[in-house]
């Protein structure tokens, strides 16, 4: 019985060895890998783009400059909008955004509470980055961690020089600003009045309104009214631009009136090309894209850390109705 026993634990054995020798052997030769290490792994971070303006060309260009630096650095972008600026819709994609713990978030800025209280509350709860392209907030209400865009002070001290080189140093100029009195138009105006201050026979009449079309127009009218020796305006934004062209149009010849804007949108750069308006602000949005995608992701890599908190600026230039006809 004892001899049985014996044998048996040895047969035990023997087997087992077999099969450690057979699983040992299939270890050495197999194509199997060891898991990567974290600087061997794919980093296919997720990344997303948000506007309040899809579809336009400009906003386009910024996303064909984001889709491209995404894919030559194997992450993943996705762009979402909404369409006519609405904001309920491009708040609610920030929070989607945020919520589906996207990697990082490249958003249009939009100096508003609802958007700080996303980016500076619920965004950092998450660990997630944000950066700012084209309009900015200031740095401290949404702690964003960086900006990419234009200049806009120094775009309004652009527009302000090239005036006064047209006009004159004297004259009367109405100012043209969004009655939401947004952070980048706030930058802009800032510049204008910088420039225009050094001349005291220039005088300025700062005109709020809303985007409104028939808002546009009554205040335009308004101006031209109370200001019948008016010599210029300036649009801050070039959304005004259409309806206040518009009314003038309606009044008198637009020969005489010194027309200018800060935005080179569809619209503004048509009204350029038939000589409607003297000059505008040219911005860089495909760079705009490409920059943004690529500190985003320096950041998520370590490699550029920290950011450079006031931002990061791209290309601007002034386009005069001369230089497209």
């Amino acid at each position: 019985m004892r001899k049985l026993v014996i044998m048996l634990l040895s047969l035990v054995c023997v087997i087992l060895f077999y099969f450690t020798v057979v699983s040992g052997s299939k270890v050495f030769t197999s194509d199997w890998e060891l898991p990567r290490t974290p600087e061997q792994a794919d980093r296919n971070q997720r990344l997303v783009l948000i506007t309040q303006e899809l579809d336009t060309p400009f906003w386009n260009k910024v996303a064909k400059g984001a889709i491209e630096q995404a894919k030559e650095e194997n992450a993943s972008l996705e762009v979402w909008g909404s369409y006519g600026n609405n904001r309920e819709d491009f708040l609610k994609k920030i929070e989607i955004a945020i919520y589906s713990k996207m990697d990082g978030i490249i958003v249009q800025g939009l100096d508003i509470d609802e958007f700080k209280m996303l980016t500076k509350i619920k965004a950092a709860s998450y660990g997630i980055p944000i950066i700012t392209v084209a309009n900015d907030v200031p740095m401290g209400d949404s702690l964003r961690k960086s900006y990419v865009g234009s200049d806009q002070y120094k775009a309004g001290k652009m527009i302000a020089e090239q005036l006064v080189a047209d006009m004159g140093t004297e004259g009367k100029v109405a100012i043209m600003i969004d009655i939401q009195h947004q952070y980048f138009q706030e930058q802009r105006l800032q510049g204008i009045k910088e420039v225009l201050q050094n001349y005291p026979q220039i005088v300025i009449n700062e005109i709020e309104t809303e985007n409104a079309r028939e808002e546009v127009i009554t205040k335009t009218k308004d101006v031209l009214n109370r200001n019948p020796d008016i010599d210029a305006f300036i649009a801050i934004n070039a959304s005004i631009l259409p309806a206040m062209i518009q009314e003038i149009e309606g009044r008198s010849q637009i020969e005489p009136y010194y027309i200018y804007s800060c935005d080179a949108d569809y619209e503004a750069i048509s009204l350029l090309t038939q000589g409607k308006i003297d000059g505008i602000i040219e911005e860089a949005p495909e760079e705009m894209g490409t920059m943004s995608v690529k500190l985003i992701l320096q950041w998520l890599n370590n490699e550029k850390f920290p950011l450079d908190l006031e931002g990061y600026q791209t290309d601007i230039r002034i386009v005069k109705a001369t230089d497209v006809r």
